[in-house]
């Protein structure tokens, strides 16, 4: 049986170093790109699930929204806090919660599920868990924002492997990522060999991440009274996902 990722503390630690050249702000902006072509434009609640170390939810509630970021690993909430300790005035909160069981007795304009959050989701049950979960958050007529790795691309474009050296604080970590796809699961395989230059320390991740086809989505989201409204190339947002967008990003309204 596959196993859900949980982000250790050597990862969680170095996870901000890892992917420092993600663009973030450019990814908020599309969010708000969303938000405002859907008609919710201006500040609204929104509850990032899976939140991580708060990159996406730091941002928005920087530029005035009000923010409930969730997660289950303690130790990327603790890298989450600590960035949001620096700001000032900022409406956010983190709560350590399974965004699978999660009721917070609240409702929200917009539920995030950002950086692949679905596809760590690999049993049907668990996908329709947390769907049930974003849909018991969402008020009527509610926005889900999510971004997952798009099935038929996937396939076409098969992963490799990848290596990358960042600093880290006075130290560089080295990842050599190698991935195989289990396609009777539509699943994919990742094992990251990390090493920390400095003092030779090593260690393993091994992620198993969910990609999806659009029916299956669909049928996802019908089922948790979720409509899918879109579904594009991510990051720019732009043009229809396709066999070349690997990663797409999907808008669901609450029915």
């Amino acid at each position: 049986m596959l196993a859900l990722t949980e982000f250790g503390r050597d990862y969680a630690a170095a996870y901000d170093s890892i992917y420092r050249s993600k663009d973030y702000d450019g990814e908020v902006d599309l969010i708000e790109r969303i938000l405002s072509r859907q008609g919710f434009a201006g500040s609204r609640n929104l509850l990032d699930l899976g939140c991580g170390t708060g990159a996406h939810a730091i941002r928005l509630a920087k530029r005035g929204h009000r923010v409930v970021g969730i997660d289950r690993s303690s130790d990327m909430l603790a890298q989450a806090r600590a960035k949001a300790a620096v700001e000032s005035g900022l409406r956010l909160k983190f709560h350590e919660a399974d965004i699978c069981k999660l009721d917070l007795h609240q409702e929200f304009d917009t539920a995030l599920m950002m950086f692949t959050v679905l596809g760590y989701l690999l049993y049907d049950s668990d996908l329709n868990a947390a769907l049930a979960s974003v849909r018991r958050h969402l008020a009527l007529g509610g926005l889900l924002i999510f971004d997952v790795w798009y099935g038929p691309a996937v396939l076409a474009v098969r992963p490799g492997e990848r290596n990358i050296s960042v600093a880290h604080g006075l130290t560089r970590i080295s990842r050599k990522t190698r991935a195989d796809l289990d396609i009777s699961r539509h699943v994919c395989r990742i094992n990251f060999e990390l090493e920390r230059l400095t003092g030779a320390e090593q260690w393993q991740e091994e992620h198993f991440v969910r990609y999806y086809f659009r029916e299956e989505l669909e049928s996802a989201l019908k089922q948790n009274h979720l409509e899918l409204l879109d579904l594009r190339r991510f990051p720019d947002g732009e043009g229809p996902a396709d066999r070349h967008s690997w990663n797409v990003i999907g808008v669901a309204r609450a029915q």
